[in-house]
């Protein structure tokens, strides 16, 4: 039988190393040649009692670039330079094997490729530390905005004078402050951009107690504890799977990067995160912004699809089976433009798609969709159904909300150089889409809002990005009364677009009283349904990652 080995492969025109053996070091670190543009790793024989190869490339300063896992399910990693954004002479790439019988004494084993002696080595990361990390086929993790940003996302139909702009990010420039979305004056260019073109958010996490400032994801090798909650981010997608649980996945954060801990699990009873990127087996989705995630109670699967990186634009649909916690990638049927920051309803187990944006062919900009597009998970087939009635213009960063399993109710968005603040309704049951005549004071125009059903008959929007700054302030719609109402919450005074907000439970806390001073009790076996806001960024170079909540009682009692 084959005996179990780990190899790479430096290069187009090299032949594969064995880097572990089931009968050598269960550790190696071996120095990258300056030659080489593409390094990729693979398994090859049974793997027994092995549970995962951690892998990671660190530059010469011993700054980790990517981190990957081989595992029975995934069983090769490629890397290259033109993809890797931080990547420079006197890489290393150091593996170390998880599970088996290898003696955890062995020392580290050094070793050299085409005679290039490493001057730095760098030790592995334990199992412990490499929780949550990425398990891709692919683990480029950078946003190269120099040769990607220019093109990506770009809506047509930009006006000189009002189409916002995205502020640039040169290679090897410094800023001390960059912005998430730009100003309207650099809105001069012949080729405006798209609200997807933020992908060039830079910034930090806000200050917070020392214990969450602890626990931010670094790109300093002196930070060895696992991360405790997720990095600061926006385009991320948070999906509730059941009252008290809910999975992050994706999302982009500090210096144009895709988050190096893309998957986590958020538990309610104490507001606790978990790393869940290595507890779920098959194929991991590509990192990437503006996708969507939706749970089917029924089958118990969520549902990802589209979103965008760099230059890639995705159309496929991943699903995570939530009991089996398996990847598994849907061969679909039918024809759906690949799309990022469109909506995702889930209506009797089917998928409803409506805008976005979409890549159009060089020199043509790319646009906004305002189709309808119906993914059948039964027969993994897309269709377009036929709908009537007066639908929405083209947009994206819009929000939907399915109201009484009867209707989804469509606001704000934005086509460059328009953002909008109009309010659509399409009744599932005809099919038709109507435009709804609101009153009161209606939100500004916005997209990249966040929004949430507080009730049958009432929804949330709060937040969001108007084209030259991010919104803190929140609204409530009434579906019976067509009304608007503005709410004034202390808790959600932070401006901040591309966030996401749920309805979740918490543990029910008694109201503080005269007799106990003050102090709250919690009530045993008591549960409040509460809404939870995280991520996203306030356009001044800040990042999001702590979870903000408000009791839906307290909302529903300031209307």
């Amino acid at each position: 039988m084959e005996e179990f080995g780990v190899y790479a492969v430096f290069d187009i025109n090299g032949p594969p190393q064995r880097l572990l053996s089931s009968d050598g070091s269960c550790r190696v670190s071996v120095a990258v040649p300056a030659s080489v543009r593409q390094v990729v790793l693979f398994s090859s024989g049974p793997w027994g009692d092995r549970i995962c190869v951690c892998a990671e490339l660190n530059d010469a300063d011993r700054i980790p670039i990517t981190i990957g896992k081989l595992t029975p399910y995934n069983k090769c990693l490629s890397w290259e330079q033109w993809e890797e954004e931080t990547w420079t002479d006197g890489v290393t790439l150091t593996v170390s094997l998880e599970g088996g019988h290898l003696s955890k004494s062995e020392p580290e084993l050094i070793l050299a490729v085409k005679e290039y002696t490493p001057k730095n080595t760098v030790a592995p990361l334990t199992a412990r530390e490499l929780s949550g990390k990425r398990k891709r086929e692919q683990s480029s993790e950078s946003d190269d905005v120099g040769e990607a940003g220019e093109e990506e996302n770009v809506c047509p139909n930009g006006g000189k004078d009002k189409a916002p702009a995205a502020a640039r990010k040169v290679r090897g420039q410094s800023s001390s402050r960059q912005k998430l979305f730009g100003d309207r004056a650099e809105s001069s260019r012949t080729k405006t951009v798209s609200e997807a073109e933020t992908q060039e958010l830079v910034g930090k996490t806000p200050p917070q107690s020392a214990s969450r400032t602890k626990s931010r994801q670094s790109r300093t090798p002196t930070q060895t504890a696992p991360l405790i909650e997720p990095s600061g981010r926006w385009g991320q997608t948070l999906c509730p799977i059941d009252a008290q649980t809910a999975i992050l996945i994706g999302g982009q954060g500090a210096r144009m990067q895709f988050c190096k801990d893309p998957m986590w699990k958020l538990c309610t009873e104490d507001t606790s995160w978990v790393a869940a990127e290595t507890l779920a087996e098959g194929p991991t989705p590509e990192a990437r912004i503006g996708h969507t995630a939706v749970y089917d109670p029924d089958s118990e699967r969520i549902f990802v699809f589209g979103g965008s990186k760099n230059k890639k634009w995705f159309n496929d649909v991943h699903i995570l089976d939530t009991q089996s916690w398996r990847w598994s990638m849907v061969e679909a049927q039918g024809k759906v433009p690949p799309l990022a920051y469109h909506s995702c309803s889930m209506f009797r187990g089917e998928l409803f798609v409506l805008g976005g944006v979409f890549p159009r062919p060089n020199p043509e900009p790319d646009g906004c969709s305002d189709s309808l597009y119906i993914f059948d998970p039964h027969l993994s087939i897309w269709y377009q159904p036929i709908v009537t009635g007066d639908k929405p213009s083209p947009r994206s960063g819009h929000s939907a909300c399915v109201i009484q399993e009867r209707y989804i109710y469509v606001f704000g968005g934005w086509d460059t150089p328009v953002c909008y603040n109009d309010m659509y309704m399409l009744d599932l049951g005809l099919m038709e889409f109507s435009a709804v005549k609101t009153c009161g004071k209606a939100p500004s125009p916005r997209s990249w809002h966040g929004s949430a059903v507080l009730s049958d008959t009432r929804f949330l929007i709060h937040g969001g990005y108007n084209g030259n700054n991010a919104l803190s302030d929140t609204f409530v719609f009434d579906t019976e009364t067509s009304s608007w109402t503005e709410l004034t919450l202390p808790q959600l005074s932070v401006p901040r677009a591309g966030h996401s907000i749920v309805i979740m439970e918490t543990p029910g806390r008694h109201r503080p009283s005269e007799d106990n001073d003050g102090d709250e009790e919690v009530r045993s076996g008591s549960v409040r349904r509460t809404l939870l806001v995280f991520g996203g960024g306030d356009n001044e170079g800040r990042f999001y990652s702590d979870v903000t909540s408000v009791p839906v009682e307290d909302l529903l009692r300031a209307l």
